[in-house]
């Protein structure tokens, strides 16, 4: 049976889960929100796996706010790791493939290079703690699952925790010509949604099991962001540069790029750079705003 031939889509309200039900769309994926399925219920996961018999599920559903994650650690592990560890569990049981979506925070951002899939991954605060314990639990079940770490996604779809993601912020920014300050010392690989979700697709079309970076191609700092962001929304809001709080709490990585190496190595088309990927998303969002 192959992997793709139902796949249900947990979370697919949000900014991935929506970009994944369109890159799936001509599969008729079945998208799950929360009001439908609770991840930390095994019964409602159980209920969700028997009712639609899913040959994979992609499960995207997380508590990623990184300051709540700190202030409540428990409500964090309960998402991001627990939950994880019982949907594995099912899955395993039913015969279902398990693609769980991570990040790139499971990484301490000391090394100066983009990491790779098989670099160590020390994670510096809560949210990063409780997304490396949900890959190394979910590992424990099966070796027929896959994990796709991602890294400061922004999509059309706004989500529920985190509301407008950092590009729309700088946009929505410039257009009131607002003061904009951005740190310029933390480097990381931005990454569209619909991108992301495309290279999924790519991805569970036959590739190997196992860990995959999912991000745009490249690395920049959050001012690089901003100022691309701005430039292509055809913007011209100065942009400047500071440094991140000596005290910062919680602690963010400083370096947190990813690097493709098990895309390459599978043969499968890689991702575009992370400047095209901001491009796409305000061509989207433009166009959406036309229609609404």
């Amino acid at each position: 049976m192959a992997v793709l031939d139902r796949v249900v889509i947990i979370g697919a309200s949000g900014q991935l889960g929506s970009d994944l039900i369109k890159a799936f769309r001509d599969l008729d994926p079945v998208g799950l929100t929360h009001g439908q399925v609770d991840v930390t219920a095994p019964g409602s996961l159980l209920y969700a796996l028997r009712r639609w018999r899913p040959t994979a599920v992609i499960n995207t559903a997380a508590y990623h706010n990184v300051d709540q994650c700190e202030a409540f650690p428990d409500r964090a592990f309960a998402v991001n790791a627990l939950a994880v560890d019982s949907l594995a569990a099912l899955c395993a049981t039913e015969g279902v493939v398990l693609c769980h979506v991570s990040t790139d925070y499971v990484f301490s951002g000391d090394s100066s290079e983009p990491y790779g899939e098989d670099d160590a991954a020390r994670p510096i605060n809560a949210y990063g703690c409780s997304k490396l314990s949900g890959e190394n639990l979910m590992m424990r079940h099966a070796r027929e699952q896959y994990i796709f770490r991602t890294s400061g996604l922004f999509g059309v779809s706004q989500t529920m925790q985190k509301g407008l993601n950092f590009v729309e912020r700088m946009i929505r920014a410039g257009e009131e010509s607002k003061p904009l300050r951005v740190v310029d010392d933390v480097h990381f690989s931005p990454s569209y949604t619909l991108d992301v979700a495309r290279a999924i697709r790519r991805i569970l079309n036959g590739s190997p099991y196992g860990t995959y970076h999912v991000t745009n191609t490249g690395v920049c700092s959050w001012y690089d962001l901003a100022e691309e962001a701005l430039r292509a929304a055809g913007l011209e809001t100065p942009v400047e540069r500071i440094k991140s709080p000596q005290d910062q709490f919680p602690k963010r990585p400083a370096m947190s790029a990813l690097r493709h190496d098990a895309i390459c190595a599978a043969g499968i088309e890689d991702l575009p750079s992370w400047k095209d990927g901001v491009r796409a998303y305000v061509e989207e969002r433009n166009a959406a705003n036309v229609l609404a």
